[in-house]
């Protein structure tokens, strides 16, 4: 297989990580992943078999997080590879009562492998480069803790409020 089907499988699975993990397609989103991969989001860190469980159990309460992908770079070396994707996060939540959205921008850095002919993820670390929050109603303002609020990392300080 040429470096470029190479590129296409790739990419193709990074989109389809977005859609799936956000459409809640559990079953098809593990197919993403090694059996030994890794996430590094700044809320979780672990086995990606528990971001998944996790990140069902928020599905199933309803919790609303969106990713929307940009452009990629992908570099390849033999059966391994690494791609930076740019990427957006939206999250809707309230804060203090008042229904919110917090857009965070970054990428994802993802090492992939590709074994018995299959490229998967065995690591994303996210990289969160700034973010924001956003009353749904221009006439609503939320009560911020400005002190809490300056204890999370900035880059993701709004998502890790909420």
């Amino acid at each position: 297989m040429p470096a470029w089907d190479d590129k296409l499988a790739i990419s193709e699975l990074l989109q389809n990580w977005a859609v799936w993990r956000d459409a809640g397609n559990w079953e098809r989103f593990q197919t993403v992943w090694h059996d030994d991969a890794w996430m590094m989001a700044t809320w979780f860190q672990g086995p990606a078999t528990e971001f998944i469980r996790v990140s069902r159990e928020g599905w199933n309460k309803s919790v609303s997080i969106l990713h929307f992908l940009g452009g990629s770079s992908i570099d390849i070396r033999a059966h391994r590879a690494i791609a930076q994707t740019k990427m957006t996060i939206s999250q809707r939540a309230s804060v203090h009562g008042c229904p919110c959205d917090v857009v965070c921008t970054g990428r994802f850095y993802d090492f992939l492998e590709k074994r018995n002919g299959r490229w998967a993820i065995v690591i994303r670390q996210p990289i969160y480069e700034k973010d924001r929050i956003d009353p749904l109603s221009p006439a609503d303002i939320p009560e911020i803790d400005r002190e809490m609020l300056q204890a999370f990392p900035e880059g993701y300080r709004h998502l890790a409020y909420i």
